[in-house]
């Protein structure tokens, strides 16, 4: 008997090595696929104006049809509007520290973040960095391999991913309600961009998810809690399963 699929997007700056201590603990009970997005790892870089749709269509053709899609903070972005526009993909859909209908405040936050992007690469990627580990327990070599791989960007492709990232919530909310796949959304309790209020709200707005928060954790919960993460995926799928 084949094993249910798994596919795990990761989120801007980033590629598939970000999954790499989460997949080891799925491999078990899923085929775990890790693909990069476009303008991400192996992929060319992503041009001026490349939309979430752009980035949707640019990765659907490595889904296979009833596949458990997970997308993490720019990735759940890209999944959710993968099971609004390809919900033949998707048997169910997985958002992970993932934004929802930013507030004024909190979209004023990001993009203060990205024109840091644009202004200083090289400060915003320390920064982020510092936003995303300090204070986690998470093994030294781990972050090493996130630095490289966010030091290793195009740095306009990048920014082009990023504009995405700030924005695109505003776009994929109106339609979330049309989202009929088994959702679940999952975030750290101290995540700051990606919060327990957004995860929340992103339970609210999808007509069938539920919400998890990992307690102690950051917003690179896949990295930082791998076993909290796999557990809680691997209950969710079973369940609906089962359901």
């Amino acid at each position: 008997m084949s094993k249910p699929t798994v596919v795990l997007l990761h989120g801007v700056g980033l590629d598939h090595t970000m999954w790499e201590p989460a997949a080891t603990l799925l491999a078990d009970r899923f085929t775990v696929l890790t693909p990069d997005l476009p303008g991400h790892g192996s992929r060319p870089p992503a041009a001026d104006g490349v939309t979430l749709a752009d980035l949707a269509r640019g990765v659907a053709g490595q889904i296979p049809a009833g596949s458990h899609l997970v997308g993490f903070s720019l990735g759940a972005l890209v999944a959710q509007h993968l099971a609004l526009h390809r919900p033949d993909l998707v048997a169910t859909l997985t958002s992970v520290s993932s934004v929802c209908r930013r507030t004024l405040e909190e979209r004023a936050a990001v993009l203060a973040r990205l024109r840091c992007a644009q202004a200083d690469f090289t400060a915003s990627t320390e920064a982020s960095l510092e936003r995303w580990y300090a204070g986690t327990d998470v093994d030294p070599a781990q972050v090493a391999r996130t630095a490289a791989t966010l030091r290793a960007n195009d740095v306009s492709s990048f920014l082009n991913c990023y504009r995405v990232f700030a924005t695109a919530d505003a776009e994929i909310a109106p339609h979330l309600d049309r989202i009929t796949r088994p959702a679940l959304a999952v975030t750290g309790e101290n995540d700051p961009g990606s919060t327990p209020e957004m995860t929340h709200r992103l339970a609210a707005a999808l007509p069938d998810c539920r919400a998890v928060v990992i307690p102690a954790a950051r917003h690179m919960l896949p990295v930082e809690r791998p076993e909290a993460f796999a557990d809680c995926l691997t209950t969710f799928i079973g369940e609906c399963a089962h359901a």
